[in-house]
């Protein structure tokens, strides 16, 4: 869509456009604000599968450590202060994991390649800007196409089918502390799961829990696996998160070998980006800026994205 003094492109790569530009279309501005009074949601199949195995996962493992494990157990300060830990751990996990799938990552509004929008930048004569041919959208700096998502994503880092959403600017720091939180989960469980089983073997599997002792055994063993293969996933995840950040550079640009156009914010100043202002205890609660919205029913204009 050529307009004069400037050029249009269908391209992929390298946007001229930054994650601040702005303009005054009536048409976009008011789908900017739908997408702020609406949850943000992927209807994708394997995505919510996923989602809701994670969740299942999740409640299993709350289930055996508290009905197998601690209950049981004749100290009563053991089981009340691992009780209020683990639980608090996993309610932030599944917290952070509702904010990371329910929060828009940064998508761009569909369509906005338009005559309006692109006189509104008041380009300089010869300048090029970039347009999604896929989701026909102006490209801003740093954003990528997401297949799933049919949306492009600033700071697009990954699609993450485990939250049902892809990882970008709007919702890194809510993943962040889902890897965090499960991983820190899966380490409480682990020491306790060790500690019921030399229970269990010095009592001679008498009295140590309220199930038979193969039972107990199976549910054991299986909550181990759990949260070795939990705690392996999420910690590596957790670390590249980390290092992403601090590097200013997401993981789809690091595959890429993308040379940075932008101003790095290294370290303190990445992580301040994320998390929002000096560092805190704000950083760790997954319910900051968190506000209901109101339901409603909308009509489907394409793509996998709903409103509940």
């Amino acid at each position: 869509m050529p307009s004069s003094g400037h050029r249009l492109r269908d391209v992929e790569h390298h946007p001229l456009l930054t994650e601040n530009d702005s303009y005054d279309s009536s048409s976009s501005s008011s789908s900017e604000a739908d997408v702020a009074d609406r949850v943000w949601f992927i209807h994708d199949g394997c995505g919510m599968i996923c989602a809701v195995l994670t969740w299942l996962l999740v409640v299993y493992a709350d289930f055996v450590v508290t009905f197998v494990m601690l209950l049981p157990s004749k100290d009563f300060w053991y089981s009340v202060v691992n009780g209020v830990i683990f639980n608090c751990l996993a309610v932030l996990a599944l917290s952070s994991h509702l904010r990371t799938m329910l929060t828009d990552p940064g998508a761009v509004p569909k369509g906005n390649a338009t005559k309006e929008y692109m006189e509104s930048l008041q380009l300089k004569p010869g300048e090029v800007i970039y347009k999604c041919p896929k989701c026909c959208c102006i490209k801003p700096e740093r954003a990528h196409h997401c297949s799933i998502c049919k949306r492009c994503i600033r700071k697009m880092d990954h699609h993450c089918p485990w939250v049902n959403n892809c990882v970008g600017e709007k919702n890194q720091r809510f993943f962040v502390l889902f890897t965090m939180y499960i991983a820190l989960s899966s380490v409480h469980a682990l020491i306790l799961c060790g500690l019921q089983f030399v229970s269990c073997v010095r009592g001679q599997w008498t009295e140590c829990s309220d199930f038979s002792p193969p039972i107990t055994v199976i549910l054991l063993i299986f909550l181990c696996l759990e949260g070795l293969l939990f705690f392996t996933f999420t910690a590596v995840m957790f670390g590249t998160q980390i290092h992403s950040i601090c590097n200013d550079e997401t993981e789809i640009e690091r595959l890429k070998s993308e040379k940075p156009t932008w101003e790095r914010r290294l370290r303190w100043e990445g992580m301040k980006s994320v998390f929002g202002g000096p560092p805190s205890l704000l950083w760790m609660n997954p319910f900051v800026g968190f506000r209901f919205r109101r339901l409603q029913t909308r009509p489907r204009k394409g793509g996998p994205e709903f409103s509940v």
